[in-house]
């Protein structure tokens, strides 16, 4: 199998945002950077080939992470979001220490809306078994409100209901009704979908929260204030300029001449089962015929440190680098 490493045709003279994440969860916050900032294109990234990350150990999360982010800034992505809840609590800061462009997570942005919506003090958070394990949740929240009481609950089930498109199957309201039991004992008036992938299940959980008698519950989902940040970041950094016959002009200014938002070279890149990364992608995205590609496999190597596992990127990152720039 070939992969597609940059030409002049996967590199553009947009604004162009790189997201990523572990399947197809990161749609859901694709979705609202679209929405914000309409003219900017797309390079997705699902990691099919490992969904889902939550039972996986940091080191390999972390490598992970490090080279799909380094995969789409090499495809021209000037700023890349982690759409991904584990991939944020483990290897966000290494990326930023690490790579050479904005690098925008997902935790952050959920415990500020959170803080701000609950009432009794009192958060859930669902999220798979290595965000839980990770705490960045209850740090973050707890950083903002000391006095709050947050609960954090592994959900295993949730990704693999989504990418098996099973979100209002019996299976998804039985393991919906499993994990809010937990929460809805502990009386949490507000709860954090904390993994990209949850949203999808969001009509599934309000249905079972209803016969549950929990009609009051405050359901948070990052995507708007990630998308938000981005959009910021884009404007800090003077991102938002394309150029067109060699003048420059801002994509605001695009909009407001009602520019036609053009998503045709958005790329989606899968490094496993594309066919369902192409069926949300029609739903959520409305692309009808999405531009998919065959993506690399970064696998990790046994007993791979955390040291190693940075050396072994700044490496291959090297290498790829020659690949894609080759000299005249």
């Amino acid at each position: 199998m070939s992969f597609d490493f940059p030409t002049s045709s996967t590199r553009s003279s947009r604004l162009t945002i790189g997201v990523r994440d572990s399947g197809v969860g990161g749609l859901t916050v694709a979705r609202c950077i679209q929405e914000a900032l309409p003219h900017a294109r797309l390079l997705y990234f699902a990691d099919t080939a490992h969904v889902p990350y939550g039972g996986r150990a940091p080191e390999e999360i972390k490598h992970f992470a490090l080279h799909i982010a380094q995969f789409l800034i090499e495809h021209g992505a000037q700023i890349v979001v982690f759409a991904c809840n584990t991939s944020s609590a483990i290897a966000l800061q290494t990326a930023r220490e690490t790579l050479s462009v904005p690098i925008v997570g997902t935790i952050i942005p959920g415990a500020i809306a959170a803080v701000a919506a609950t009432k009794n003090h009192r958060i859930g958070v669902l999220a798979t078994q290595a965000t839980v394990e990770n705490g960045d949740y209850g740090r973050h929240i707890r950083a903002l409100k000391p006095e709050v009481r947050v609960l954090e609950v592994a959900c295993p089930d949730f990704v693999l209901l989504v990418e098996s498109e099973q979100t209002e199957s019996a299976e998804a309201h039985k393991a919906a009704r499993r994990y809010l039991q937990q929460l809805l004992e502990n009386n949490v008036d507000t709860i954090v979908l904390g993994c990209t992938h949850y949203p999808l299940l969001l009509p599934t959980l309000r249905e079972v929260a209803a016969e549950m008698n929990a009609t009051h519950l405050h359901w948070i989902d990052p995507a708007e204030a990630i998308a938000a940040d981005v959009r910021r970041i884009v404007a800090e950094k003077h991102l938002n300029v394309e150029y067109s016959n060699g003048n420059a002009f801002s994509h605001d200014a695009a909009l407001s001449q009602g520019a036609a938002s053009a998503h045709n070279d958005d790329i989606f890149f899968a490094s496993g089962e594309q066919d369902g990364v192409r069926r949300w992608v029609h739903r959520l995205l409305g692309i009808a015929h999405p531009q998919m590609k065959s993506a690399p496999v970064f696998d990790l190597e046994p007993q791979m440190s955390t040291d190693e596992c940075r050396r072994t990127f700044d490496k291959t990152s090297s290498t790829r680098m020659q690949r894609s720039d080759p000299k005249p």
